[in-house]
């Protein structure tokens, strides 16, 4: 692979991280991103996790996740907060000397960056997973960040930038690709105890939560994918996996363009970008 040029020394671009970090609460999004074909295809499997957070624990299960499917993955954890990072570098010492469930050899290190993404020896990442970050940004922002973050991808790397719920049971996300553009749109639900897809609505990442509104192409998503599962309910007498998959089937049928059909199972849908794009 062709190197590529360090990333600037300049000041750290964005703003610290907010919140805690929940054990399990990115699993939706990890194991959605071990089965994409940037990462099997690479030739440098670096991963980095932006705004890891309060512990080392997110970074630490994306490389547990990852790793089943490249053993040579190694994850990047960067945070703005210093004591963060001072911290999950702690954290990662007591993980090497065996003193916790992770794997001793772990390939995982923390750093102090922002939206620049800076990287041992400047390397391009092949995925970048920005969860929780820019839900405290504003609007406007969003196209910047994404442009900044997927300038630093190798070439057929992404970027996924999202949102969920404290202990993971509501997720969704934007895949962008290296042009900085997003390709498509994820929903990720628990099944079990579900009562509507709609919940998805309060977990929306910062491109659309404000355009869930009556005019909006994702409104008019949610609001169908709603309407197919009550319609669905029957379906439920045989669990929440099959009422899901119908719901989907209707809503697919119903013209929306659905994908990745084989994840219908684990409670996601996968949509192209164009459909659900905020409207000019």
């Amino acid at each position: 692979m062709a190197s590529s040029p360090p990333p600037s020394r300049g000041a750290v671009v964005g703003r610290a991280t907010r919140g805690t970090t929940g054990t399990n609460r990115l699993r939706r999004v990890d194991r959605w991103l071990a089965r994409h074909p940037a990462l099997r295809r690479t030739d440098d499997a670096l991963v980095v996790d932006l705004g890891f957070g309060a512990s080392a624990v997110t970074s630490l299960e994306l490389h547990a996740r990852l790793a089943r499917a490249r053993r040579d993955v190694e994850v990047h954890g960067l945070e703005i907060d210093p004591e963060r990072v001072a911290r999950a570098a702690a954290q990662l010492e007591r993980v090497h000397a065996g003193e916790t469930t992770f794997a001793t050899t772990a390939a995982v290190s923390f750093a102090r960056g922002g939206f620049e993404i800076p990287t041992p020896g400047g390397r391009r990442p092949v995925a970048i997973r920005a969860f929780n970050v820019l839900r405290q940004y504003d609007e406007p922002d969003v196209a910047d960040a994404w442009a900044r973050m997927a300038a630093r991808l190798q070439p057929g790397g992404v970027l996924v930038e999202g949102t969920c719920d404290e202990i993971g049971r509501v997720a969704t996300w934007i895949a962008v690709g290296g042009d900085g553009r997003p390709a498509t749109f994820t929903l990720s639900l628990r099944l079990t105890d579900l009562d509507s897809p709609a919940v998805a609505a309060e977990r929306l990442p910062k491109a659309l939560i404000h355009r869930n509104v009556p005019g909006e192409p994702v409104h008019a998503f949610l609001r169908d994918l709603a309407a197919s599962w009550e319609r669905s309910a029957a379906l439920g007498a045989f669990g929440p996996v099959d009422r899901w998959r119908r719901t989907l089937e209707v809503t697919a049928a119903s013209g929306w363009p659905l994908r990745e059909r084989s994840r219908w199972r684990l409670g996601e849908v996968t949509i192209p970008w164009e459909a659900i794009a905020p409207q000019p």
